[in-house]
């Protein structure tokens, strides 16, 4: 059982305390947001940059666009997610073998969860019951019955090989991962932790995203060129999208209508109606490898990491066009500000 949160500033006794039995009635969620979402009117301030290769995060001042401080957070940070009460920022290292707790407004450390072995992509179930670290090294899914930060382990289930992204039934019965260098789909049970069924994919799939309604899986086919939209009720392929070399990760724009797709290859975004299940259209010269995104209140504006290009970029999401780019770290990856557009 993980109940050890440990502060980075605290040495106070009492202070500590209170910050584990604070932290202990946190729930923590994956994708889904919270009912009380953030006025579209409230303005970021802060962007927050995982540098994968390095080690560390650049901080961002979004108004001046301007790196204005570096922190080493530990090994191979890769993919991050907020507290519901969106206080606490989870920074997962996935050869760090841990979770670092950041506060996501000043960017200030605050502790760790140690002993999250391989979180490479980590998740919790839309209820916040069950807790996910996928080991892309070491090709198992480690699954924590979850309450709050203290997470006990349930199982841990050996798959194929890379296990890589999570996505969720609304129900939270079904988890869903990709293996990327098996080229397969796995659907676990988690309330059995079995696995249900594993069926093949394309080439290296990697970002799975679920349609509204529960609808359909969209899954970046990052060895090839398209989204592949899976019926998983009946475990078939339902089409193919054809987006650009690489399709990755997804990001939607928070209207429950349309999807972004980076292409890492290509050096594209395109957007996808997750109704029509098309491309409606595609981001263009774009620095090399983009990856994740986050999308400002608004709706206006999408901040991406470049993985190839050690730059994060800016794009005015009306017109679709790249604003700037801004120089961070080794192979940039997660990237997060708040508030931000729902995931939806």
């Amino acid at each position: 059982m993980h109940k050890s949160i440990i502060p980075t500033s605290y040495k106070d006794s009492k202070v500590l305390t209170a910050l584990v039995l604070s932290f202990f009635s946190f729930s923590v969620y994956a994708q889904t947001p919270t009912s009380g979402a953030p006025s579209s009117k409230a303005v970021p301030t802060l962007a927050i940059v995982l540098n994968s290769g390095e080690a560390s995060v650049s901080l961002i001042d979004m108004p001046t666009r301007q790196v204005i401080k570096t922190i080493p957070v530990g090994k191979e940070p890769h993919h991050l997610m907020m507290t519901p009460d969106e206080k606490t920022l989870l920074i997962a290292n996935a050869a760090g073998n841990d979770v670092v707790l950041m506060n996501p407004v000043s960017g200030e450390l605050t502790g760790h969860i140690p002993n999250i072995i391989d979180p490479y992509q980590i998740g919790y179930s839309p209820n916040h019951k069950w807790f996910i670290a996928n080991g892309n090294r070491l090709d198992r899914v480690d699954i924590y019955a979850a309450q709050g930060a203290d997470l006990k382990l349930a199982k841990s289930i050996k798959l194929g090989k890379t296990p890589s992204h999570i996505a969720f039934t609304s129900d939270s019965k079904t988890a869903f991962i990709t293996l990327q260098d098996s080229s397969q789909l796995a659907a676990i049970d988690l309330e059995t932790q079995t696995v249900l069924w594993i069926m093949p994919t394309g080439k290296v799939p990697a970002g799975v995203w679920m349609t509204p309604g529960d609808h359909y899986l969209l899954i970046g086919i990052t060895g090839e060129d398209n989204v592949q939209v899976i019926d998983w009720k009946t475990r078939r392929e339902v089409k193919r999208i054809f987006t650009g070399k690489g399709a990755h990760n997804f990001r939607p724009l928070g209207d429950k209508k349309h999807v972004f797709v980076s292409n890492r290859i290509a050096s594209t975004i395109s957007q996808i109606n997750m109704q029509t299940l098309e491309k409606v259209g595609d981001i263009t010269s774009l620095p090399a490898g983009p990856d994740d995104m986050e999308i400002t209140p608004d709706g206006k504006t999408m901040w991406v990491t470049f993985r190839f290009s050690k730059k994060v970029g800016v794009i005015d999401i009306p017109t679709m066009k790249l604003i700037t780019a801004i120089p961070v770290g080794k192979s940039p990856h997660g990237v997060f500000f708040y508030p931000r557009a729902a995931w939806e």
